[in-house]
């Protein structure tokens, strides 16, 4: 396509999400799907790369790390990311029942999601936990157990076996999602409407700002043909292959952003015997050692068309900024003497989380099962096997001090003719609200009509609403509820804990 409105880099949940919304908003406007892979969305998206939960902050413990000063446990992030996965929901509902996204049961699923903690001192941090989400409408339906008996039923691997002591368990109503299947569907919408375009098997290599307009160096990965094109407005959600397009642009505010890429890994079970006896996705506390990589879980998934259950993320050291399309040279690629400080700074604060990256890449499968064991006492070796996850590349920037978050924000130049997904977790979770705040910040105009806002309120009843407001409790509860029957989804309790 020639000199399209919108370019997006990536075919991924995000960029897919952004042409999607962007088109209904606009049916006019002309966009361009760029995507290296041969395939659509095979990298961070893909099923088998991510967790496939919809986070909502119920069961991730790292949203609620820690007490305040009065022993009352913090909720601020949880109902934040809650709010935004509701905008998810209603987005991906009234897309289903306008046909373009398929059947949403092939996607999507209900799926209980709990917190499981054994000792004392996590019983009690779960219980103080509980006692502040539920006091807010969003979590109102969270149950909290002690009764080991109740747990059991409810997941009989968790506790068969496990040594006596003090457990919990809380439970929420919560979804599994296969984000690349969903993505490869709105590509697939997208590319049957005027004026777009979905082309795979095409590298950006450079990005260039050219009398107001960007100007866009590609080359097909086969036939190593280089074509030029001009866009007004250019959408980067490339993943780990972000970081490398935003320092070709040239522009000052890239100056000391650096990226750290960190692999994962899932130990899989196929079995259907074992899989047909655990139906949620059990997170557990945060390891004391990386608290921002947030804690394993034991999730049963649909993937490939199978029941299966995934238990991690191990993190594994890698240079590769993309599983598939990367290269080894990727991470050494992306050092500039401006950034240099940045990765320093970052390992020295942070040289405990390094030893932690290096010493899981270097664990045995046994050494894994131990880690499974916590959460799955009587896992058996040969029931597993290991398989390499996504890869998540974490921005380091100069203003961040060496902290790191392992958040998602989305840079744009001053001119916001440019935007660029940088981060990781919650991300596709929160893919909708995230393609909503490029439309306000780099698109205002898209919104600042009624005939725009009453397109954006089509897709997202809610856009303009502050869910976790008390006086919107009622709307919560309404739009909640129509978007989980559009998706098929069940309110109802999956478990009895």
């Amino acid at each position: 396509m020639e000199a399209p409105d919108v370019l997006l880099i990536g075919s991924g949940i995000m960029s897919s999400t952004l042409a999607v919304m962007l088109k209904r908003l606009d049916p006019w406007l002309r966009l361009q799907v760029i995507e290296v892979a041969p395939s659509l969305a095979s990298e961070a998206s893909d099923g088998w790369n991510n967790a496939g939960t919809g986070h909502a902050g119920v069961c991730e413990i790292s949203y609620t790390p820690h007490r305040d000063a009065s022993g009352r446990v913090p909720v601020a992030r949880a109902l934040r990311i809650f709010e935004q996965f509701e905008h998810s929901k209603q987005f991906w509902g009234g897309l289903a029942v306008a046909g373009v996204i398929g059947d949403p049961t092939d996607f999507i699923h209900p799926v209980p999601h709990l917190c499981f903690v054994q000792g004392q001192e996590n019983v009690d941090f779960l219980r103080a936990r509980h006692e502040a989400m539920t006091a807010h409408h969003f979590f109102r339906g969270m149950n909290l157990t002690t009764d080991r008996v109740a747990i059991e039923h409810t997941t009989p691997l968790v506790m068969e076996g496990r040594a006596p002591g003090p457990v919990a368990a809380t439970e929420g109503a919560g979804t599994e999602v296969n984000y690349g299947l969903l993505a490869r569907r709105l590509c697939a919408w997208l590319a049957d409407q005027d004026g777009c375009s979905v082309a795979t098997g095409w590298k950006v290599e450079r990005l260039r700002r050219r009398n107001g307009r960007w100007q866009v160096r590609l080359r097909h990965v086969a036939s190593r043909e280089v074509r030029e094109q001009s866009t007004g407005f250019v959408f980067v959600g490339a993943g780990g292959g972000s970081l490398r397009l935003l320092q070709s642009t040239g522009l000052p505010e890239v100056a000391g952003l650096a990226g750290f890429p960190i692999g994962g890994q899932w130990l899989v079970c196929d079995d259907p015997a074992i899989c047909s006896r655990h139906t949620a996705k059990v997170y557990g506390a945060t390891p004391p050692s990386a608290p921002s990589l947030g804690a394993g879980h034991l999730d049963v998934r649909w993937l490939d068309g199978q029941k299966r259950l995934l238990f991690g993320p191990y993190a594994s050291w890698t240079t590769r900024f993309l599983k598939h399309s990367g290269s080894w040279l990727d991470l050494p690629r992306s050092l500039r003497l401006h950034n240099l400080p940045s990765m320093l700074h970052t390992a020295v604060r942070n040289w405990s989380l390094v030893q932690y990256l290096i010493s899981q890449g270097l664990q045995t499968m046994e050494q894994r099962l131990e880690a499974l064991r916590a959460y799955y006492p009587q896992a058996r070796l040969e029931d597993w096997r290991l398989v390499h996850a996504g890869i998540r590349v974490q921005t380091l920037k100069r203003s961040d001090r060496g902290e790191v978050s392992f958040g998602t924000e989305v840079f744009s130049p001053a001119d916001r003719s440019l935007a660029v997904l940088l981060g990781a977790s919650p991300g596709a979770s929160v893919s909708v609200n995230i393609a909503l705040d490029v439309i306000r910040s780099c698109r205002p105009e898209m919104l600042s009509t009624s005939a725009g806002q009453d397109r954006m309120r089509q897709m997202i009843p809610t856009f303009d609403q502050d869910l976790t407001r008390d006086d919107n409790a009622t709307l919560f509860a309404r739009t909640s509820r129509e978007a989980e029957e559009r998706l098929h989804l069940t309110t109802a309790s999956c478990c009895s804990v």
